[in-house]
């Protein structure tokens, strides 16, 4: 992510930081899409989303819901997800860019999407609804 950042300054417009979590059991499965240069702390979604641990889901698992393989993790991949069993988590912090850049299921390329176009035409046509969530300790959020 250090390199994205460096990508962010150039074409103006902050690269996604995006997570395949699962919860312990490893039958909910959530993409999270963070802005790049933010810290990833597992304890305070865990805490924000009411659930006793998550951690990163498999390869298999990432193959099998959004054919997807490691490192080109992104929220394209929701177009394979017809079931819907993947939970969408974005981070509010993104909601403040315009524009943002993310990986067009594969990790040699970005594209560069408007914030308001992934919100209101790409995931209404996946079916999926967002959960917006605060990547902060508690009392930074307060």
């Amino acid at each position: 992510m250090e390199a994205c950042s460096e990508i962010d300054a150039f074409f103006g417009f902050p690269i996604c930081k995006n997570l395949f979590l699962c919860n312990q059991q490893k039958t909910v499965f959530y993409l999270l899409l963070m802005p790049g240069d933010k810290p990833f702390k597992t304890k305070y979604l865990s805490k924000e989303l009411g659930i006793a641990r998550l951690s990163f889901a498999g390869e298999d698992a990432m193959e099998s819901l959004l054919n997807l393989t490691p490192g080109s993790v992104t929220a394209m991949g929701l177009i394979f997800d017809k079931e819907q069993k993947v939970r969408l988590l974005i981070d509010r912090a993104l909601l403040n860019a315009p524009m943002f850049g993310c990986h067009p299921c594969i990790n040699t390329a970005t594209l560069q999407m408007k914030t308001e176009d992934l919100l209101n035409v790409f995931l209404p046509a996946t079916g999926h609804a967002p959960t917006f969530v605060d990547l902060l300790p508690p009392e930074e959020n307060a």
